[in-house]
């Protein structure tokens, strides 16, 4: 397993281009030439999208800006990139082609996640919810990156789900002895996103061994298992997942406060589908 893990991160780390959905890219490449468009405008289209939103922040966090793992909220990293940066990372994106109806679920799924953290950062008080959104955004970008540079391994976990009736996460493990937990975890060092978003990535399964950024981890925990309880978009399986007891008992969360939440989510992810679909 061990020479398994250190070729799949091989491969993981080489990924050069990850393709995203056809409809965001047109919004935005519209956006970006339009003169009267706003950075609000475009920030928010571009929260919307994983990919998108990964290629930006790691363009921002590089050496090259002088931000090194500080900046986690698409906004502030329009503002510092300028828009022709923008334009050439979007440019540089491709538009997922046969892949396209298989990641539509997992791009619906983590963009309730982000909705989802927004809401819950909010009531449990936090600052610069749009972080703890991106952190969602983000939580299952290792499995966009094996579908891209591990397809063969990609399809076996899903096989893997369907024979033995399993979660993604689990039938991660069973195939390759580790999870998109830890993929998320070398791609958000690799590239240099800001330790919160990274911490929060490697952590939203388990996010009782969060060591720094405990509160950021438990939102993307909280907020996976409701976007998988309302079965918006679909993120490899079709399994209700365990709510960590410890998640709650982080943000001082009670029922009632998951009860306000679903609220607020099925009022908000209607409108979600409206902008995307």
């Amino acid at each position: 397993m061990e020479d398994l893990k250190t070729s799949v991160r091989g491969e993981i780390l080489q990924v050069k281009d990850l393709p995203t959905l056809p409809q965001v890219l047109e919004k935005v490449t519209a956006m970006v030439q339009d003169p009267e468009a706003s950075t609000e405008g475009i920030a928010k289209v571009i929260s919307t999208d994983q990919v998108l939103s990964a290629k930006v922040l790691k363009m921002v966090n590089s050496p090259i800006y002088g931000f090194p793992g500080r900046i986690s909220s698409i906004q502030h990293a329009l503002v510092l990139l300028g828009f022709n940066v923008v334009r050439g990372i979007i440019i540089s994106t491709s538009v997922f082609d046969m892949m396209v109806q298989a990641m539509k679920g997992l791009w619906e799924h983590s963009l309730g996640c982000a909705t989802a953290c927004n809401i819950i950062a909010r009531r449990a008080g936090f600052e610069d919810p749009e972080e703890y959104a991106v952190a969602g955004l983000l939580h299952d970008l290792g499995k966009v990156v094996t579908a891209v540079q591990l397809p063969d391994l990609h399809q076996t976990i899903l096989d893997t789900v369907k024979a033995k009736d399993m979660t993604y996460f689990q039938a991660e493990k069973d195939v390759m002895g580790f999870g998109h937990d830890r993929i998320n975890a070398w791609l958000a060092r690799h590239w240099g996103l800001p330790p919160n978003i990274r911490e929060s990535m490697a952590r939203h399964h388990a996010p009782q061994l969060a060591e720094f950024y405990k509160p950021m981890s438990c939102v993307v925990h909280i907020a996976d298992y409701l976007a998988r309880l309302f079965e918006f978009g679909n993120s490899g399986d079709d399994q209700t997942s365990y709510l960590r007891p410890e998640a709650l008992i982080e943000l001082k969360f009670k029922m009632t406060d998951l009860d306000k939440v679903m609220d607020e989510m099925a009022d908000q992810l209607i409108e979600v589908s409206d902008l995307t679909f």
